[in-house]
């Protein structure tokens, strides 16, 4: 059967249509699948199978993408300008606001308006709230986030953007994973999303990147549009938000954090508006606890496990960035060598053991007893950031200064781009 032709603009796709891998109605009565419900209902005491409508405005996210910035970049960054003009541009109004641009192309001005203004949903104390929770999480929560990805890199549609861009593969896996921390750090600093601010900037600049690659990937032949749906799509951007809130505040409990379903909710929030920004604006997107088990429990259920040596590459490069590069001084390389193994072993314990068993990876004994032996000291510190008042601030301001060490130690000096990739490896 002859693929149907892929349109032109990413409007909507026609009522009904849903992508081929999108699995979840012939899995949904898999025993398997059921015997995992029953296991979601006795310990959150909620059906985790979500409604009918939900699973359908899910599937329909798969088909659309963000118009808004697509308009803009089709105008700017693919028309007479050019990518180097249309970056300039964009820094200009990001700087020093829109009506600072010359000549200020239509599709820039109605970007920057729908950029600048609050959705009616916005609880900007919530969102304060939530970005203070993820940043209390510390490093943990960049080695968790990245690990929960690898599992979904079964999928096509998650994996052959990435694979075809090379930007999470081979030797450029470490430079694409240490900007995607940047940016989880500078959306998460308190005010980061405020005018003007760093985390504010970086969320339209990857989300240009984004809608740049989109472009790029829809114009190659091997895209399956009938079985994925567009790159980068509504659908899977929404799971990647959820990366960062409900599946952290479950999974991090693990080794010792203690997150309140209340603190969950505010992740959330705080997530669901950096979607915003980044030009990710599902109206089905969780607005609690519950409706984003159910988000999972559909995306779960959902997989198709099709993306062969791709997501296999994927995974498999994710480890081995973090190993030393030879010709390192003796303090960093140190540094680097315990990164290393603990990022083995928080790998170790988050991937699923069929997952880590079936790819090419580091051998996790002993570095993944780390994150076991730490728990407890944890969840005693968390036991008194509780209970004395004073130590929450005090440990926000301790997270932040190790996020930032952190993430020093890998890069050095080196600047986040954010650039859109100019040409694919294949």
């Amino acid at each position: 059967m002859a693929r149907e032709k892929v349109p032109a603009t990413f409007e909507i796709a026609a009522a009904g249509k849903v992508p081929t891998e999108f699995r979840y109605w012939e899995r949904l009565d898999d025993p398997r699948v059921q015997q995992a419900r029953k296991l979601f209902r006795t310990v959150f005491r909620f059906d985790p199978q979500p409604s009918e409508d939900l699973v359908h405005s899910f599937a329909a996210a798969y088909y659309q993408a963000d118009p808004v910035g697509e308009a803009f970049v089709d105008e700017v960054y693919l028309g007479e300008l050019g990518p180097k003009a249309g970056r300039a541009m964009l820094d200009q109004a990001l700087e020093h606001g829109v009506r600072s641009v010359p000549n200020a192309p239509p599709s820039l001005i109605r970007l920057f308006e729908e950029f600048e203004t609050a959705p009616r949903w916005l609880d900007p104390e919530l969102v304060a709230e939530g970005a203070k929770v993820f940043r209390r999480w510390g490093t943990s929560v960049f080695s968790f986030a990245t690990t929960s990805t690898l599992e979904m890199y079964s999928e096509s549609s998650i994996a052959k953007p990435l694979s075809y861009a090379g930007g999470y593969a081979g030797d450029k896996a470490h430079k694409r994973q240490l900007e995607t921390v940047r940016f989880w750090i500078d959306v998460s600093e308190p005010g980061g999303l405020d005018p003007g601010a760093r985390g504010r900037q970086t969320a339209m600049r990857v989300r240009i990147m984004h809608v740049f690659i989109r472009r790029k990937l829809m114009q190659r032949p091997e895209w399956d549009y009938d079985a994925w749906g567009v790159p980068i799509s509504v659908g899977d951007a929404a799971l990647t938000l959820m990366g960062g809130s409900v599946v952290p505040g479950l999974a991090l409990w693990s080794v010792g954090h203690q997150t309140t379903v209340r603190e969950i909710e505010a992740t959330l929030h705080f997530w669901r508006y950096v979607g915003h920004l980044l030009g990710v604006q599902p109206d089905w997107y969780p607005r609690d606890f519950r409706e984003s088990v159910q988000l999972m429990f559909a995306a779960f259920v959902k997989r198709a496990y099709t993306a062969g040596a791709d997501g296999e590459e994927l995974v498999e490069s994710y480890l081995p960035a973090f190993e030393p590069k030879p010709g390192t001084p003796w303090r960093k390389r140190l540094r680097d060598e315990i990164n290393y193994r603990v990022q083995i072993g928080y790998t170790g314990v988050w991937l699923l053991p069929a997952t880590y068993a079936r790819h090419t990876m580091p051998r996790r004994f002993p570095w993944v007893l780390h994150p076991i032996i730490q728990a407890p000291l944890i969840f005693g510190a968390e036991t008194l950031r509780r209970t004395i008042p004073g130590l929450d601030q005090v440990a926000d301001r301790v997270q932040r200064r190790r996020r930032e060490q952190w993430y020093r130690n890998e890069v050095g000096d080196r600047a986040a781009t954010f650039e859109p990739v100019e040409e694919f490896r294949r």
